[in-house]
């Protein structure tokens, strides 16, 4: 059915749509290209402090962490593991843009169906993903922790907010906010996590076959590879998605 749109109406949906094309013509670009940028610069924290070290971070993090559309704990986590390997791994040059690119796909920064990220970055409800059995377009992954951190005694399910199968986490595990657990479902012990099994597997991120190589690894996926370039690549420049 046709309305026809006069008067008030008309003037404030026009005033509407100039007013949207405005903004989108303000957005600065998303760049091309791989590997996606790295970011704003993360400022000098002292690594070795006890505790959950990433905290030092907080002014960094809250000063975007809205305008990118994720938790301020969560940026944390990801700045904070960039800074540990730029000092364990200086040659591997992973940016905390890549780790925040992987984790808006796998658990929209620990938010995935409702959950939230506390103050310590434990992820509550814990994330665990769908039973690897093998059906149409799933992975078959025979359980290997006895259901100790999924749940599940028959198959695999991926972990947390960077979502892990047990197996991986096993071997890559770390824990970063200093509390003695490597736990899956806190996002700071992912991140470090995700960022030492990335440089294991690519080498140097900052090259382009590097960081291919990196994220083929993590989800053998070329489509899964560019939504991850793209999201990160939009964090570069300080755009959510």
């Amino acid at each position: 059915m046709f309305v026809k749109i006069t008067g008030v109406l008309a003037a404030a949906m026009v005033a509407f749509v100039l007013a949207g094309c405005g903004s989108e013509r303000n957005l600065v670009p998303i760049p091309e290209g791989i590997p996606p940028g790295p970011g704003t610069p993360l400022p000098a924290i002292d690594l070795d402090a006890p505790g959950r070290t990433a905290v030092q971070l907080r002014g960094w993090a809250d000063e975007q962490a809205d305008r990118l559309g994720m938790p301020s704990v969560a940026l944390e986590a990801y700045g904070y593991a960039a800074a540990v390997l730029g000092r364990s791994q200086p040659d591997c040059g992973i940016a905390w843009t890549t780790l925040a690119g992987i984790a808006s796909v796998e658990s929209k920064h620990g938010t995935h169906r409702g959950a939230e990220v506390d103050a310590d970055g434990t992820v509550r409800p814990p994330i665990i993903g769908i039973p690897l059995n093998g059906a149409p377009g799933v992975a078959l992954v025979p359980d290997t922790d006895g259901g100790v951190l999924d749940g599940d005694s028959v198959y695999d399910r991926a972990l947390g907010p960077l979502q892990f199968i047990p197996e991986t986490w096993k071997r890559w595990g770390a824990d970063a906010n200093g509390d003695g657990i490597i736990d899956p479902q806190n996002i700071d012990d992912a991140a470090l996590t995700a960022a030492r099994y990335l440089c294991a597997s690519g080498g140097d991120l900052t090259s382009e076959h590097g960081w291919q190589s990196a994220l083929l690894t993590y989800n053998q996926s070329n489509s899964y590879l560019r939504t991850v370039r793209d999201r990160a690549a939009a964090y570069s420049v300080g755009r959510r998605v």
